[in-house]
């Protein structure tokens, strides 16, 4: 099964992807991850990636399409995968397209867990963490005991600095731009579902694994 995830930021993409990775035994293929790794490792392509981030400049589609093409090559990707965080733009979509065919696999399903703006900014905006232990609380959904005190530390409860408003709009209006000309691309190659991820968790990852069984 290789599936392509998609999703807004604060979507839950990355419970869904750790239920499914115990669901189905395939390996969760996160960019941001594989980047990391490859810097770790010191391939050339992690080199050029490094020189790029430390520069404070954009990583080259070409490095970055190299990068995931290896990543997707390794043996714990023959049964299947669930890649998070590419294609970002068509460009990158095509890539990815010539990618799969030199690697000999076909995507499963393009599964987009959908989420109002406004519901993602209240989860943001409400969102505290725990500065000794990083537990994970919310002002509205899920409150500690006691006001901005950890209950399972009594560490002292923050709010990141970009769980606010303006920056969380921000970043929803740049995913946007870029997603809705993948939805379509999706669409038209017959691969593209979407789930309700305003629903409590247990119930999107049934209605993810129902999309996926179909």
């Amino acid at each position: 099964m290789h599936i392509l995830l998609m999703g807004p930021p604060g979507a839950g993409k990355g419970t869904q992807a750790a239920n499914l990775v115990k669901e189905f035994a395939i390996p969760h293929i996160s960019t941001g991850d594989i980047f990391r790794a490859a810097v770790k490792e010191g391939t050339e392509l992690g080199k050029q990636a490094k020189a790029c981030m430390d520069a404070g400049k954009l990583v080259p589609d070409e490095v970055t399409i190299g990068i995931v093409k290896e990543r997707l090559a390794k043996p714990d990707c023959a049964k299947g995968f669930i890649l998070d965080g590419f294609p970002r733009t068509v460009d990158q979509a095509d890539a990815l397209e010539k990618i799969l065919a030199d690697l000999q696999i076909k995507l499963t399903s393009v599964l987009n867990i959908n989420v109002p703006a406004a519901d993602l900014i209240a989860r943001a905006v409400g969102r505290r963490i725990c500065k000794k232990c990083g537990a994970t609380y919310h002002v509205r959904f899920n409150p500690s005991q006691k006001d901005g005190i950890c209950d399972t530390c009594g560490g002292v409860l923050y709010q990141r600095a970009d769980d606010s408003e303006a920056t969380m709009t921000s970043r929803l209006s740049v995913y946007d731009a870029q997603t809705k000309p993948l939805v379509d691309y999706y669409k038209k190659a017959g691969l593209y579902v979407e789930v309700d991820g305003r629903q409590a968790i247990d119930k999107v990852f049934a209605d993810v694994v129902q999309c996926l069984k179909d």
